[in-house]
């Protein structure tokens, strides 16, 4: 078995790949940084090929399938990403379109390449990592990101319904965390006054909610669970006020 996780230098990602090597999976471990990359390889029992590339750019995404098409990768885990905090009019806008290149383009150009030749086999899976900001229905002072994540919870789910309906073996969902202990916060430049899951039990509940109990979105966290089971229940105006107020006191 073989997996390829984008984002493995840190975070959800790098604890997904000590997770899949301790379940025998080979890996191919996908970062900008070469060095987190090597260190995190050292540490791994299982055959490991690292990639060092930045997929916040089109023609690099692409190029990531050309290096592993060969690789007869069984799991992609799609996680590279990054959140920008702050008013919508005050942000920088070039670090906004870097984040949908890399949060939505990727994801998307990586999800088609991986999942045609997936098809083709009847087997292979796609691990999508979105966010629970993708369950809601906008984030005030995180506009793009939540946007971003939205896009990657409907994208995933519409693709499902799609292999369901061909009866194809091929197995693809998405990951919803809540605020985790990774450096998200420092690169969105907030702090979570809620608490945060550790990342390692979040790659953990992912990994066997998705290769184990083949669910297609995957939600850690009672709390987190429970807050979008509520959300349910408010308007869009009032649900959108709750978001702000909550968004406000990250800074």
């Amino acid at each position: 078995m073989k997996a390829l996780v984008t984002g493995a230098s840190s975070g959800i990602g790098r604890e997904m790949a000590i997770y899949l090597s301790s379940l025998g999976f080979d890996l191919v471990l996908v970062s900008r940084s070469k060095e987190k990359l090597e260190k995190l390889a050292s540490k791994l029992k299982t055959k490991v090929k690292l990639v060092v590339i930045d997929l916040a750019s089109e023609k690099h995404a692409k190029d990531l399938y050309m290096i592993t098409k060969n690789e007869n990768i069984d799991l992609l885990v799609n996680n590279a990403g990054f959140g920008v905090f702050g008013d919508y009019n005050s942000v920088n806008l070039t670090k906004e379109l870097e984040m949908i290149d890399l949060n939505v383009k990727a994801v998307h150009i990586l999800t088609r390449m991986f999942l045609k030749d997936m098809v083709k086999k009847d087997k292979g899976a796609i691990l999508n990592v979105g966010s629970s900001a993708g369950l809601l229905k906008g984030g005030p002072l995180m506009s793009t990101y939540y946007a971003t994540k939205g896009y990657v919870v409907d994208f995933t789910l519409a693709i499902y319904e799609e292999l369901r309906r061909n009866k194809s073996k091929v197995q693809i969902g998405v990951l919803c965390p809540g605020p985790v202990k990774t450096n998200f916060n420092s690169v969105a430049g907030v702090d979570f006054n809620l608490s945060s899951l550790e990342a390692e039990y979040v790659a953990r509940y992912a990994i066997d909610k998705f290769l184990k109990d083949k669910k297609t979105i995957i939600v850690p966290g009672f709390k987190v669970r429970a807050g979008i089971f509520f959300s349910r229940f408010l308007s869009r105006k009032r649900l959108l006020k709750i978001t702000y107020n909550i968004q406000r006191r990250k800074k």
